[in-house]
């Protein structure tokens, strides 16, 4: 991190006039800029400065590459890229995604424009001017405490670099400071923010319209919601009271993660995603439908395409990466152009319910791993296995399975995805273009996509949306006051929107737990979330959740025909290294560690 922080101003600037940037309010990229004072005594390179803080937020959609969390859980496997974490082969010299020196370089721009942003008389000019620079200074606080939030995600305690942005000659030889120090850091600076932003960009002609040209800007409910996740991770068994930590010290012998358990913090993350419920302006997507199956469907299939508007709370304007993700997932036979890569798991595919609300293991529950259906329905066609008929609707939502219609416009003759080895997607018809497990992922693919003719539809990609802080509250109420009424209030909304009766009251704590977690993975699947769940709830070595060993799918080297059973059978399709504790958070890059002699790498590595 040393060299991190010295780098000469000049190139800094030089670098960031020539990046590139997204469209809309990141858009422009000025010339010519030499010295800070020209940037922050000019309205538009100070904007501009601003604007380029957000270009380092993750999208979710960006899979396999860059941001591969989904792929690095049970969730899925990617053809293409085998992150080293799944193999074992992660180390301090080749971990990736290394987001630690572009996270402090960002980190050290908004502290920079802290520091400066106050000489632009040019805003202040403006009327309103005074107020708007405030608000400008409150995004900027606000996303460098969420890049330490990301860093912390990743790296578990990291380095706080203070206020202001060092300069090349200062000490930088600095620890980590201890977890608990710094979510106080992160919640601290966003509730510094929260004051000077608005609730809503509006329409500076239209008030009582939004601004659509600011969305995905900083605003108070966004900063509401994010208090929720870190206050939900922070509350959670990784970081509250957890021993299995305790001989992680920096140097002086600091312990780094607070060893006793404070059931309190469970509150604060309930009371902090009830207030975000409570400004009561989103509402879960639906739509309606004679059929209330149906109505299930397209309310979870089509919120990735209509429902941003009324259940996002955190929106990036446009996805760059989600025609990619698309294509990445889509058989090979969506227009004879799927890239047919992004392989979901048996294990995903076993923790859907049937349509009824009954697990698969339930007594009566009809679910069968023998014979083939004889009627056809709108997600499959007659002839396909048993295992994937009457499923809940979000199955036919998140995965393509063998049989299944074609996601996107099919070709003329194609009515059908075949994963059988001699299939129309199988592994006979390609080099590499088959999944590893006879599945993929279905989620956020758009049904009229033509790849044939490069037609797609560009959208919005969801960062926080209302159902996760739905989830956010249940889980912590369970925590703190097990029977709750609105545990169930909450998660019954989620089901219900997902087609499944209202769970009833007199579950324990225990068993309510586990439906939250079950709602959890079936509700956020691939918008990155498992990743991280399994590590805060310390689970990731358990057998029903395992992150290491052994996962499973169809035969895919078997079936000449749809109903073959050959390929209908539960096999290893691939194995990761087994668990290993040093798994719970990713390495500092060794040239780090090399240069800040104070800074301890995670154990293990």
């Amino acid at each position: 991190m040393t060299y991190s922080y010295k780098n000469i101003l000049l190139l800094f600037l030089l670098i960031l006039c020539a990046a590139g940037c997204k469209k809309g309010y990141l858009d422009t990229v000025p010339d010519n800029i030499t010295t800070l004072k020209d940037v922050f005594t000019n309205r538009t390179m100070t904007e501009q400065w601003l604007a380029r803080l957000y270009n380092p937020m993750p999208d979710m959609w960006n899979q396999p590459y860059g941001v591969p969390w989904t792929g690095q859980s049970d969730e899925a496997d990617y053809a293409w890229v085998q992150p080293g974490i799944n193999s074992g082969a992660i180390t301090p010299d080749n971990a990736s995604p290394s987001n630690w020196n572009g996270y402090y370089q960002t980190i050290r721009q908004a502290a920079i424009f802290l520091q400066n942003a106050d000489q632009n008389q040019e805003i202040k000019a403006l009327p309103g001017g005074d107020k708007l620079l405030k608000q400008y200074k409150a995004e900027a606080r606000f996303l460098r405490a969420y890049y330490y939030w990301l860093l912390m995600r990743q790296y578990g305690p990291v380095v706080l670099m203070g206020e202001t942005a060092s300069l090349p000659e200062d000490n930088f030889q600095i620890p980590r400071s201890p977890w608990d120090e710094c979510v106080s850091f992160v919640l601290s600076e966003i509730d510094k923010s929260f004051s000077d932003l608005p609730v809503q960009h509006v329409n500076p002609v239209d008030p009582t319209q939004p601004d659509v040209t600011q969305t995905g800007r900083i605003t108070q409910p966004i900063v509401l919601a994010v208090k929720s996740q870190v206050l939900l991770y922070h509350a959670s068994p990784l970081f509250n009271g957890n021993k299995d930590f305790a001989s992680f010290t920096n140097q002086d012998g600091t312990v780094l993660f607070n060893q006793a358990y404070d059931k309190e913090k469970w509150k604060r993350a309930a009371d902090a995603a009830k207030a975000v419920i409570d400004l009561n302006r989103w509402d879960l997507f639906t739509v309606s439908d004679p059929d209330p199956f149906r109505a299930a469907f397209l309310s979870c299939r089509n919120l990735f395409f209509d429902g941003w508007q009324k259940e996002a709370i955190w929106i990036r304007t446009s996805s760059a990466h989600v025609s990619n993700w698309e294509r990445h997932c889509s058989p090979r036979c969506a227009n004879g152009q799927g890239w047919n890569g992004i392989a979901v798991t048996q294990e995903q595919v076993d923790i859907f319910r049937m349509a009824s609300g009954k697990t698969i293991n339930d007594a009566g529950s009809g679910y069968s791993e023998s014979g083939f259906t004889a009627t056809a329905t709108p997600y499959y066609v007659n002839g396909t296995y048993n295992m994937y008929t009457n499923r809940e609707a979000r199955f036919y939502v998140n995965v393509t399975f063998n049989g299944s219609t074609i996601p996107v416009v099919p070709e003329a003759g194609q009515t059908r995805v075949e994963f059988f080895f001699t299939g129309n997607s199988g592994k006979n018809g390609a080099p590499r273009d088959w999944p590893s497990t006879g599945y993929t992922a279905r989620k956020n693919i758009h049904p009229n996509n033509d790849f044939r003719t490069g037609r797609n539809f560009t959208r919005p990609a969801m960062m926080i949306r209302l159902a996760e802080i739905y989830l956010n509250y249940a889980e912590a109420l369970n925590e703190y006051t097990p029977g709750h009424a609105d545990i169930l209030k909450y998660l019954n909304k989620i089901r219900n929107r997902g087609g499944l009766p209202d769970l009833l009251p007199g579950l324990s704590q225990d068993e309510m737990r586990a439906q939250i977690r079950l709602e959890r993975r079936i509700e956020l699947m691939f918008e990155g979330h498992r990743y991280w769940d399994v590590r805060r709830w310390k689970v990731a070595d358990s057998p029903d959740q395992h992150q290491g060993g052994a996962f499973h799918g169809m035969n895919i080297e078997k079936g000449s025909s749809l109903s073959d059973p050959e390929f209908h059978k539960r096999v290893t399709s691939f194995t990761r290294a087994a668990w290993q504790n040093k798994f719970y958070f990713y390495p500092v890059p060794q040239s780090e560690i090399d240069r800040n002699k104070k800074l301890v790498q995670f154990p293990g590595y």
